[in-house]
């Protein structure tokens, strides 16, 4: 019975420790530039929300990735609002990065017609990532 009784004391002080500690699973937001500098723990997700309409010709294309400290976990995804109804109009291009182990780099994407790699690009995507 007095062990039975430890064990309660014991289970209530590591369910309290652990629910102290940093979710690793909560995902960062970046919608643009100013959501910049990023600051992941390792295993965290980061989720990258940039406007796009490839309708236009113009696609994001990545960089620099910030490989030495971020994987990527899916390639772009685009969606348009459904409430919007209207043929051609901008939506938003989301990506999934995981951050892999402490450092930093860079997050690179630059917004341009694939076909024109002499103009400079519509838009620049650059975003400081660090991994604690």
């Amino acid at each position: 019975m007095t062990a039975a009784r430890l064990l309660l004391p014991v289970g209530l002080a590591l369910l309290a420790a652990c629910a102290q500690q940093p979710s690793k699973n909560v995902a960062v937001q970046v919608e643009n530039s100013a959501d910049c500098p990023a600051v992941l723990h390792p295993g965290q997700q980061l989720i990258v929300t940039l406007s796009s309409n490839p309708t236009t010709g113009f696609r994001w294309q990545t960089k620099d990735a910030a490989s030495g400290v971020l994987r990527v976990l899916s390639p772009e995804v685009y969606s348009n609002p459904e409430d919007a109804g209207i043929v051609g109009g901008a939506g938003v291009s989301t990506w999934r990065f995981q951050a892999t182990e402490a450092g930093s780099g860079e997050l690179i994407m630059a917004y341009h017609r694939p076909w024109e790699p002499e103009v400079a690009p519509a838009e620049v995507f650059d975003c400081a990532i660090t991994v604690k």
